[in-house]
């Protein structure tokens, strides 16, 4: 398998490189999140992963490690295949994936286009105990089930908040009070809103 691959930008796209490592060409997919890592026409370096199947020989590169491993994961959750797993990393970046599966976020993991309810579900119900694991982040971290949590994002969500933005400020109230109020949760959130 290619682990990695050394060398020359030759040509930069969203979706893909090019990149020459000793004279020879690698075509490699990548995700908006590595692209946007990449810096223009200079010596660079991918994590890769080689996807064998019977019709064809694909490869996937990333910028980080921790983006490789999350993809590597993602495969293995029935009815995610490599399209949708660089989709979710092109729309949300690893340690976003990480978080949402790690607390059982199912609204986040279906925002992502392709993404429906029950494979949401199934990716969280997969993944969550491989998730932190694989990756020894400590900006991940598994909130306590808090049901007010939710209901105070649906709160915020409805008086037309960003649920990205919310979520981030009703996790850091329930970091400090963990046995917050939905009501607490919710005037504590629009003051730092």
């Amino acid at each position: 398998m290619i682990a990695q691959l050394q060398g020359q930008l030759v040509e930069k796209n969203l979706t893909d490189v090019v990149i020459d490592c000793a004279g020879v060409g690698y075509f490699v997919e990548i995700s908006l999140h590595t692209y946007s890592l990449i810096p223009d026409g200079e010596h660079i370096k991918l994590y890769t992963y080689l996807l064998v199947r019977e019709d064809a020989q694909r490869l996937f590169g990333f910028a980080e490690k921790s983006e490789r491993e999350v993809f590597k994961l993602l495969l293995t959750v029935s009815g995610i295949g490599a399209n949708t797993a660089r989709t979710m990393l092109s729309s949300l970046d690893p340690s976003q994936i990480a978080q949402a599966i790690a607390n059982g976020d199912v609204r986040t993991i279906q925002s992502v286009k392709g993404i429906g309810a029950k494979t949401a579900q199934r990716v969280i119900l997969d993944l969550r105990d491989k998730i932190l694991q694989v990756l020894e982040d400590p900006q991940i971290s598994v909130l306590p089930s808090n049901r007010g949590r939710d209901e105070a994002l649906s709160a915020l969500e409805t008086l037309g908040y960003v649920r990205k933005q919310a979520q981030k400020v009703v996790d850091k109230i329930l970091s400090d009070q963990p046995d917050a109020t939905t009501e607490q949760l919710i005037k504590q959130a629009l003051k730092q809103l």
